[in-house]
């Protein structure tokens, strides 16, 4: 099949088929992530033809404004932070009259009558067919409020027959097991688990959702993908920004093994090396990651002091350090980097290590899989002369998604010499189509009832109960000790011991 053709393919496939129309709610539509993601998400959506006609937007906060104000602010966030430029006029034009706004406050039960009293105008206007996607963009001190009240005003189930309710509930789900079990009973007393989308935007990412595809369609590369072939995996989630002048308070509360382990590292590394489902189903898959999450060992205190690494970025040039951050206690202990080693208890892992890593004002920004696999055990190439290193798997998932492959190459000539070689693809080189960004595959498939991206509640309990256990540790025996480590560095180098051997080392930023 020629090219061009294969390529007008996929970009029908990847942009013809239409989420159904519904009304999509968005609680805190006039906080950051509302600016910065999804509202340039539906406007990317309804710019490829993915959104059903019509879908309505309706914004909720507590700001008040008119709808022409809302529609000015969005058109102004769109227009800053969409891929997309520039921005389409006559599509904004045609599509912004469909952009509302109702004033509510989190606990005035009040509010929700009127909330629902709009979305009851809203639906017989646009003839949506009571389908509705409720977005909680808020924070989870708040968030229990609002899923009590959406209760309270019957906004959490269908007022007609073939309507829908959907709720999507951003992260961080909880801020420890306790937590999160409490915002799990909050939403079963409100919704059925099959309403509820907890999202992970990492999830949406399009070479984070090929990793099913990578092992489980290709026999070349699943049969090694276990303990008789591979020596240890690393996953890496690098970033070069710092707080960005607004999230210091929040990550005193946090931290990056809960902002990142406990949710985008640990659904990588389950999604890696679980077993494989019956079918590619939500519920299947879903299935097999709690089992995988289940089988992660907990380390004990001793174990978290030897395979653990803290690290917090300290001043480097006209970088400020984290406890200049604003937000940021002075003297704070909280980590900004995070290193550690896990182990799975079950017949495929068994003995390999998983090496996990995240940080913050780092040298790259990166995002990747890396499975190393053992050298060959004949030895058969020990008298060449060889600078080779050992085969790896590179799951590129930022930047330059792709996927290599590092293999053993002779240099031609009449020496024996060895190098690594990388056999290399590259999605914006394969497929004309563009692929579509995290937050708009996940609303997408939210619209749609598609769960395979999102996180089920025992899912959620798992990571937790794992995350609990390392923080406990830390806080009772104070160890590891927090390194500090400068600004645009790769890292704390006691990372590199986590790999067992002063010839391994971390693949580079």
């Amino acid at each position: 099949m020629p090219r061009r053709d294969r390529n007008q393919i996929e970009q029908a496939f990847l942009w013809g088929q239409q989420a159904p129309p519904c009304i999509l709610v968005i609680f805190g539509v006039t906080g950051d992530l509302a600016a910065r993601k999804i509202a340039p998400a539906i406007y990317n959506l309804a710019r490829s033809g993915q959104l059903g006609e019509p879908t309505i937007v309706l914004g909720v906060a507590r700001r008040p404004l008119d709808d022409v104000q809302f529609r000015a602010e969005m058109l102004r966030a769109i227009t800053n932070h969409s891929h997309s430029q520039p921005i389409d006029q006559e599509l904004w034009r045609r599509f912004s009259p469909r952009w509302h706004y109702q004033a509510l406050q989190a606990d005035n039960e009040g509010d929700y009558l009127a909330l629902a009293q709009r979305l009851g105008e809203l639906d017989a206007r646009y003839k949506t067919g009571g389908r509705r996607l409720l977005y909680l963009a808020v924070g989870p001190d708040i968030l229990q409020k609002v899923v009590c009240n959406l209760r309270q005003g019957g906004l959490h189930k269908p007022q007609r027959p073939g309507g829908f309710v959907r709720v999507v509930v951003e992260k961080p789900f909880g801020w420890d097991l306790p937590s999160a079990r409490q915002l799990n009973r909050c939403l079963r007393r409100a919704f059925r688990e099959n309403q509820v989308f907890r999202i992970d935007h990492y999830l949406g990412k399009e070479s984070v959702g090929n990793l099913l595809v990578l092992r489980f369609a290709n026999t070349v590369i699943e049969p090694l993908l276990n303990r008789r072939y591979v020596d240890h995996v690393q996953i890496t989630a690098a970033e070069t920004v710092g707080m960005e002048g607004r999230r210091g308070a929040y990550y005193e509360q946090a931290g990056a093994l809960r902002d990142m382990v406990q949710s985008h590292l640990l659904q990588l590394m389950a999604l890696l090396a679980m077993e494989a489902p019956a079918r590619l189903s939500a519920g299947d898959i879903h299935d097999r990651k709690v089992e995988f999450l289940r089988a992660i060992a907990p380390p004990t205190a001793r174990q978290v002091a030897r395979r653990t690494v803290r690290g917090q970025y300290a001043p480097s040039g006209e970088f400020p350090g984290y406890r200049q951050e604003l937000g940021v206690s002075g003297d704070s202990e909280v980590e900004t980097y995070v290193a550690l080693s896990l182990f799975v208890r079950n017949r495929r892992w068994a003995g390999v290590p998983f090496h996990l890593r995240t940080g913050k004002a780092l040298a790259a920004k990166s995002s990747r899989i890396v499975v190393v696999f053992k050298r060959e055990a004949a030895g058969m190439f020990r008298e060449a002369c060889d600078v080779r290193g050992p085969n790896c798997l590179v799951i590129r998932i930022y930047p330059d998604e792709g996927i290599g492959l590092i293999i053993d190459g002779k240099v031609p000539g009449p020496s024996s010499i060895l190098r690594p070689m990388n056999l290399n693809f590259r999605y914006g080189e394969a497929f004309e189509a563009a692929s579509p960004e995290a937050y708009e595959h996940l609303l997408a498939d939210a619209m749609s009832g598609e769960a395979t991206l999102f996180l089920r509640n025992d899912e959620v309990e798992a990571s937790w109960n794992l995350i609990d256990g390392i923080r406990t540790s830390w806080i009772a025996a104070g160890l590891p000790k927090l390194i500090l480590y400068p600004a645009g560095s790769s890292g704390p180098e006691q990372a590199d011991r986590l790999l067992g051997d002063p010839y391994k080392h971390w693949h580079p930023l």
